[in-house]
């Protein structure tokens, strides 16, 4: 049985691991760790640290001595099992896991969606595990305008999505980063599943609003078929499954299943969480969207929930 008793015992005293330090959310959790002046392990294929989910030699070198970890799964393979398997033999305490929205409700996603699966597998893993487990469900990343696939849309003024009049409740990554942190070090989360959202759910027109009042440009969103959004996305060189499976993400909004408010971050940190403007000013400032460039192959495609 998992021990889900809530220890206050810090992990100041060995390294915390971080698996998918570049990610969007990993990087900002290993800032913060930092800050607070925790000894990090940033894992990745090319950090400090080599890790390779398809390289499993690059595992025990990862865990040696760590007390706790932050762990963002690979979605194309169920692997996050054996990976928990192994930690536990290591001697790991603690683990966060980063899953997603609606693996809970069997219509939030098709039964044969493989992010869908493998997410599932990984909850599981975490739960059966015998260590200090949290798990946390974003909804969609107000990032993916900046840091993901849909900032190449922003880019060229146009959001064209499968997703209708649809809204979603999109989280900040820094909520994100900042709840997987109070989990890593703190006490009150063992065993605790943490729904994050941010705290209004908008329409993608709403988005493309808010966007280009803060930029000075006009954004707009088109709202798509599927086989359209498809057919767009194999034309600018996307492969035709990776097309279908981001259709398949977005799927929810178009259906409702993503409007809904959670309250993770309140419960989790005792505040609000960030609104989406206040994203969009920090995202402002930081220089995004002061290009139009293409940059498709830089971003990549798999990114709207990483």
């Amino acid at each position: 049985m998992t021990d889900t008793r809530n220890t206050a015992r810090s992990t100041a005293g060995r390294p915390v691991l971080v698996v998918g330090a570049t990610g969007k959310t990993g990087r900002r959790v290993v800032a913060r760790l930092r800050a607070a002046g925790h000894e990090v392990r940033a894992a990745s294929r090319s950090g400090a640290w080599p890790f390779d989910w398809n390289d499993r030699t690059t595992w025990g070198p990862a865990l040696e001595g760590v007390e706790s970890a932050y762990v963002v799964p690979f979605d194309p393979a169920p692997v996050v099992r054996p990976f928990v398997e192994q930690a536990g033999a290591a001697g790991l305490r603690r683990i966060v896991l980063l899953s997603g929205r609606g693996i809970d409700d069997p219509d939030y996603l098709p039964g044969d969606a493989l992010a869908g699966s493998t997410l599932v597998d990984a909850e599981e893993a975490v739960r059966s595990s015998g260590l200090e487990w949290t798990i946390l469900r974003p909804g969609w990343f107000s990032q993916n305008f900046d840091e993901g696939f849909l900032a190449d849309m922003v880019d060229s003024g146009r959001i064209g999505l499968p997703a209708g009049d649809g809204a979603a409740s999109f989280v900040d990554a820094e909520d994100i980063a900042d709840v997987a942190v109070a989990a890593l070090t703190g006490p009150g989360h063992a065993g605790l599943v943490h729904e994050l959202s941010g705290p209004r759910a908008l329409t993608l027109a709403e988005v493309a609003a808010e966007i280009s009042a803060a930029t000075g440009r006009t954004v707009e969103y088109v709202a798509l078929p599927p086989e359209e959004f498809v057919a767009e996305l194999v034309g600018q060189g996307v492969g035709a499954e990776d097309a279908e499976a981001l259709a398949t993400t977005v799927s929810p909004i178009l259906r409702g299943k993503d409007a809904h408010l959670s309250e993770g971050v309140q419960r989790a940190l005792g505040r609000e969480p960030r609104a989406f403007g206040e994203y969009v000013r920090n995202a402002v400032a930081s220089g995004a969207w002061a290009t139009s460039a293409p940059i498709l192959e830089k971003r990549g495609t798999a990114t709207f929930m990483s």
